[in-house]
């Protein structure tokens, strides 16, 4: 099981030891979903964290009305978790779905929190990729939310060409909060 892109993705972030690589892929297996698995259900314990090595995952609630309402999309090359669960110990509000079949790694939330206490430089991996990912890159989407309107939130979208192509309509209206009737029109504008 070759897991030299996970490594290489954690080393931009911080630079582990050969050690630390060691105990870390101990705890690692890989995964394979086909489209429409669920790799976390809302109400469940997160018990994982994943490396995405191939394929596209969503991260969604549902609504009263039974609407999956999307909260972001993950690609290639990125980590997924319901992390508030994890730290928190609760349920997850949310639903980790692949959207196209997935390859994974697929690593245990508890054995890795407990390397995080053992291996000063992983816990620094976390630390610098919870700023960069959560902090960083969250607060201008918080922003956009709020502030922006729906059709420039779609240009955005657009502008990711390595994503786009691979959202449905619907996926892509829930994300921007509205209905695929209103997504619709904004196309048509837009065109």
């Amino acid at each position: 099981m070759n897991h030299s892109e996970f490594v290489t993705h954690i080393n931009q972030y911080y630079p582990l030891s050969d050690e630390t690589v060691k105990d870390l892929l101990d705890i690692c297996t890989e995964e394979y979903y086909v489209k429409n698995d669920l790799l976390l259900e809302s109400g469940s314990m997160a018990r994982y964290y994943y490396f995405i090595k191939s394929g596209l995952i969503g991260y969604y609630t549902v609504d009263e009305l039974g609407n999956n309402i999307y909260k972001i999309f993950f690609e290639e090359n990125s980590f997924v978790a319901s992390t508030a669960a994890i730290i928190k110990n609760e349920p997850s509000d949310f639903n980790i779905m692949a959207l196209e079949d997935c390859s994974v790694i697929q690593y245990s939330a508890k054995a890795y929190r407990e390397l995080l206490r053992k291996h000063h430089d992983l816990a620094l991996f976390h630390l610098h990729y919870l700023e960069k990912n959560w902090v960083v890159k969250k607060e201008p989407l918080e922003v956009s939310l709020k502030y922006e309107t729906a059709k420039k939130r779609y240009l955005q979208l657009l502008e990711n060409r390595s994503l786009y192509p691979r959202l449905k309509q619907h996926h892509i209206a829930s994300y921007l909060g509205i209905t695929p009737t209103q997504l619709s029109r904004i196309k048509k504008e837009i065109h």
